[in-house]
């Protein structure tokens, strides 16, 4: 009954599904306040009170058929129009509803993104480490991933590397900035570089190549830095953005994608894009977008964020741990201290410690550590990650 593309599906992430429930196995040996679970990005920060407040006043004034009622495919126009102003103000561009549809979270964006964009065999570059279930987008539009690597150690773009992995199937550059899983932002100077090297490639080759950017983490920066507006900086880019983080609201699915009036084909690119959307989910779901709009000026709390990161960064470095420093998301990409991060993952959870390996992000031999957690898993799990690291290096 299941096709051999899922069967090959299953078997290959079943190494990743086993740490998924990793806290539960934890919790079963060492009881539910000895376990420190760094394993999913899922905010510990609460939603800001005017979520609630949103949803309460939604059910009051509205009828269940306003409420629970399909939306235009590209979302409410009142939604759309708040957001367009929001981001016309914060980043000084012009956006207008037309610029924007609603999704059903980032996932859902991109998945659209992908089927509006690749033809059968179409490739999309990535940048390694990367999030691993755009492997999956890509590959279920048809499309194949061609994966790039970052500068050594710094994990910033290689503008060369990207050139070189260009074709004349090239369709998409994806990026993720700031970047899960290693928490670096992207310089406007080396995005710069980058739209530059595609205008020219793009000309070379008489092809059209976007740039698409994953951005579930843009409010989410740290020590002042700016996370740019590639829209500014090239013309073919496309956005995707989820209110997942910024507002603490994973579970509700909600987000949107920004389309640039200077897009080659800007149009057509959008109707596909409501096409997708239409297929993939109908439409975003109607109440949450009704709360997003009320929302939308709310903040995340970064001082929460960066303090959980500079503390677990600076002790774990204390300890030994070689860790590249967060400027902005809320993971930690940390080495491996055995070369097999699978098994890696294995010892730490020996020691109450649920980690994801490094693989999952296709970046061997490291681990990624998720601090959007309470404090007190960050201060409690030191003395944990120091026996690991004498239990693995000696002392």
């Amino acid at each position: 009954m299941v096709s051999e593309r899922m069967k090959q599906s299953i078997e290959r992430g079943k190494p990743m599904a086993a740490l998924f429930t990793a806290k539960d196995r934890l919790v079963s040996r060492f009881g539910p306040d000895d376990v420190y679970d760094f394993s999913i990005g899922n905010p510990n920060v609460p939603a800001p009170a005017t979520v609630k407040e949103s949803i309460i006043k939604q059910a009051k004034e509205l009828t269940e058929l306003e409420l629970h009622s399909y939306t235009p495919v590209e979302g409410y126009p009142f939604v759309r129009k708040a957001i367009a102003e929001h981001d016309r103000e914060k980043f000084g561009v012009d956006l207008t509803e037309k610029n924007i549809l609603m999704t059903a979270g980032a996932a859902g964006g991109l998945n659209a993104v992908m089927m509006t964009l690749l033809d059968e065999g179409d490739e999309v570059i990535v940048l390694k480490p990367f999030f691993g279930e755009y492997a999956v987008y890509v590959e279920h539009a048809g499309g194949e991933l061609v994966v790039v690597p970052t500068e050594e150690g710094t994990f910033r773009i290689d503008v060369k590397e990207v050139e070189r992995a260009i074709t004349r199937r090239t369709k998409a550059v994806l990026i993720n900035t700031p970047n899960n899983p290693t928490g670096v932002i992207y310089s406007e100077d080396e995005l710069r570089a980058l739209a530059d090297m595609l205008y020219k490639k793009s000309n070379d080759l008489g092809i059209d190549i976007a740039l698409v950017s994953d951005e579930p983490y843009r409010d989410l920066a740290y020590g002042g830095q700016d996370v740019p507006y590639l829209p500014k900086l090239y013309d073919n880019t496309i956005i995707v953005y989820s209110f997942s983080k910024s507002l603490s609201l994973p579970g509700e699915r909600i987000g949107y994608i920004t389309v640039s009036d200077s897009m080659t084909e800007r149009d057509v690119v959008k109707a596909g894009l409501a096409t997708a959307i239409r297929s993939l989910f109908v439409n975003a779901p109607s109440l949450i977008q009704r709360v997003v709009c009320d929302c939308i000026d709310d903040e995340c709390d970064v001082a929460y964020y960066k303090r959980n990161g500079e503390t677990l960064y600076e002790e774990l470095t204390k300890i030994g741990y070689e860790c590249v420093k967060p400027e902005g998301a809320f993971y930690l990409w940390v080495k491996a201290l055995v070369d097999d991060d699978f098994e890696f993952a294995k010892m730490a959870e020996d020691h109450h410690i649920a980690i994801l390996p490094g693989s999952a992000f296709s970046g061997p031999g490291y681990f990624r550590l998720s601090f959007c957690v309470a404090y007190e898993t960050i201060t409690g799990s030191i003395p944990h990650f120091k026996e690991l690291y004498d239990d693995v290096c000696g002392k």
